[in-house]
């Protein structure tokens, strides 16, 4: 399945958040992860959604490509089910079959789009951890999608990103602000810097990404795609992430790859699934 999602912005919304609810009735976690994600997040501030259309975040006039999910890998099982019987997607036999255990993709019965279904962790150019099972995971701290600050992460761990990406984390610090523990609209800011503070790779891309968002940020001002307001807003927002991560105490892990820098791989080279 090439293009985007082939229902309307609101279809696609109300039929993601149901899947997630119908799932939580049979006692399974899943929560929508993306751009889907923060579009949901931005409920609260119209213009974040309108800023996700107008900064060209999509081609072809597409705003979702596909509908991204995160379980845990405990209700691998549940999960399988609930998408095959309850909700009769079909499942891609290849990417199932090979990567199961970390990873499904389900297409919907009529095609309108296709579910990515991760299981309790992102495995990118870097780790994004939420817990093995029920109770003791990430995945319950929010409702329907994963958390905003797990959202940066999202974002940050890229370590070759692009600018759909740049645009999802400008229209997160658009419409939350930083602190520090986790809240129902917020970014927790000693959280990310804590996770940053214990792996150099990943602290070393999520900091350039946090610049690369500052210099589009101001490229977008100057095309008056953004006004003053919004761009100083989002650049204070990026200094104060970046001031906690400063200022979080390294591990020892972080100090020792620190040493070796860029002179091996600090990323994994992600390969994409052909569907």
């Amino acid at each position: 399945m090439s293009g985007g999602v082939r229902l309307s912005e609101e279809e696609f919304v109300n039929e993601s958040i149901s899947i997630v609810e119908r799932a939580q009735q049979d006692n399974i976690i899943i929560r929508i992860l993306g751009g889907l994600a923060i579009y949901i997040h931005s409920q609260h501030c119209p213009r974040c959604q309108e800023l996700h259309k107008t900064l060209g975040r999509l081609e072809g006039g597409f705003v979702f490509t596909d509908l991204d999910l995160i379980g845990y890998k405990k209700q691998l099982k549940d999960i399988r089910k609930f998408f095959e019987k309850k909700l009769n997607f079909k499942g891609d036999f290849y990417v199932n079959a090979l990567f199961g255990g970390k990873r499904l993709i389900y297409y919907h019965p009529n095609n309108y789009y296709y579910a990515d279904i991760f299981l309790s962790k992102l495995e990118f150019s870097h780790d994004v951890y939420f817990g093995d099972k029920p109770g003791n995971g990430r995945l319950e701290l929010d409702f329907p999608t994963i958390t905003t600050t797990d959202l940066v992460l999202e974002k940050l761990q890229i370590h070759d990103i692009n600018k759909k990406d740049i645009i999802d984390l400008l229209v997160l610090f658009n419409g939350h602000n930083i602190i520090d523990h986790d809240s129902k609209e917020n970014i927790n800011g000693r959280y990310i810097a804590r996770i940053l503070a214990d792996d150099w790779g990943f602290w070393y891309d999520a900091v350039n990404n946090l610049r690369l968002v500052k210099e589009f940020t101001a490229k977008f001002q100057e095309e008056e795609k953004l006004d003053t307001r919004e761009k100083d807003m989002v650049i204070s927002r990026v200094d104060k992430l970046l001031e906690y991560i400063n200022k979080e105490p390294k591990t020892k892990n972080w100090q020792k790859r620190a040493k070796i820098g860029t002179k091996k791989p600090w990323y994994r080279n992600v390969e994409e699934v052909f569907r």
